[in-house]
């Protein structure tokens, strides 16, 4: 399975607390933390729900 790397850039402050758990899901909690994951289908899923406050990398 392919991996990606997901780096957070913008804040989870003042969004929805849907979005702000999705973050924390992916393992995401401060500004400029990165990690790498496996591009499963729950987890793309997942990256296009808060993919304004993320970015992708392919690995």
């Amino acid at each position: 399975m392919a991996r990606i790397q997901i780096k957070q850039v913008r804040s989870v402050i003042d969004r929805p607390e849907r979005q702000k758990r999705t973050m924390k899901a992916l393992g995401l909690t401060k500004i400029g933390a990165v990690r790498e994951v496996e591009n499963t289908a729950a987890v793309a899923g997942m990256v296009a729900k808060v993919g304004h406050l993320i970015e992708v990398t392919a690995l």
